[in-house]
């Protein structure tokens, strides 16, 4: 690693006492790390978690709360969420996964680049106050990547893919699921109840379709994984941010 990145990571070990980051730095050794096959493309493994692909949404005790919100104010994004997708299409634009982009997969951001977007609370405010209220002020939203809304078109398909990391993972809300749609991730495939939310590990294998006749929307949140510390989500937060700094991400 770069001596910028040595310095945020003795930084964060300094504030939460010694050893407290160990898995952190057991990560950035290739050498050391310990993967599930269908991992094998992700960036990074944080070790020690659940080699688990699919979470009961219910059954951590810091991320249930928000996934019952999320539910409880289904009716609300649903309605606000058809209001923008016929009103204010500008707001929506071709999903940039880091893999690819695709024309097919539309996506309204709530949070991009390490900030909510601010924009989106006058188009989706249900949604965004929820983010706001139940992840991003309890610490459990992961900063790292983006929460959106999702939607697939007839016909699109998400091929599979691993994603960058272990240490978050993805929850998904169903606000409108029409027939034919279905996710896939290690060897499980599911499909969304419309109203509830899925829960899974995005490092695994994984892929997504829409074979239906209209299209399919998750609102998708990430969270950090409910096994990580508070040292080492201050540590990641700091790698990867010191990393796209360098790469001039940021």
């Amino acid at each position: 690693m770069t001596p910028e990145v040595d310095d945020a990571l003795e930084a964060v070990e300094q504030q939460y006492g010694a050893g407290s980051i160990d898995r952190v730095q057991q990560m950035l050794d290739p050498a050391r790390q310990e993967r599930h096959p269908l991992q094998k493309n992700a960036k990074w493994i944080l070790p020690g978690l659940s080699k688990k692909p699919w979470h009961d949404p219910y059954e951590h005790p810091e991320i249930a709360p928000v996934v019952r919100a999320f539910e409880a104010g289904h009716a609300d994004i649903k309605e606000e969420l058809a209001t923008a997708w016929s009103r204010s299409r500008p707001s929506f634009t071709d999903y940039e996964h880091y893999l690819s982009t695709q024309s097919d997969w539309q996506a309204l951001y709530l949070f991009r680049a390490g900030a909510p977007a601010p924009e989106a609370a006058q188009v989706v405010p249900t949604a965004y106050r929820i983010l706001d209220e139940y992840a991003i002020r309890t610490g459990t939203h992961c900063p790292l990547l983006e929460s959106h809304f999702s939607t697939l078109l007839p016909g699109a398909v998400v091929k599979p893919h691993c994603d960058l990391w272990n240490f978050s993972i993805n929850l998904h809300l169903a606000v409108d699921i029409p027939e034919g749609c279905g996710i896939k991730v290690a060897h499980d495939a599911r499909t969304w109840a419309e109203g509830k939310c899925l829960l899974f590990d995005y490092s695994f294998e994984h892929e997504a379709w829409n074979k239906g006749s209209g299209t399919r929307t998750c609102l998708l949140v990430d969270l950090w994984h409910p096994e990580t510390t508070l040292a080492e989500r201050a540590a990641l937060t700091a790698l990867i941010t010191e990393i796209r700094l360098l790469l001039g991400d940021l």
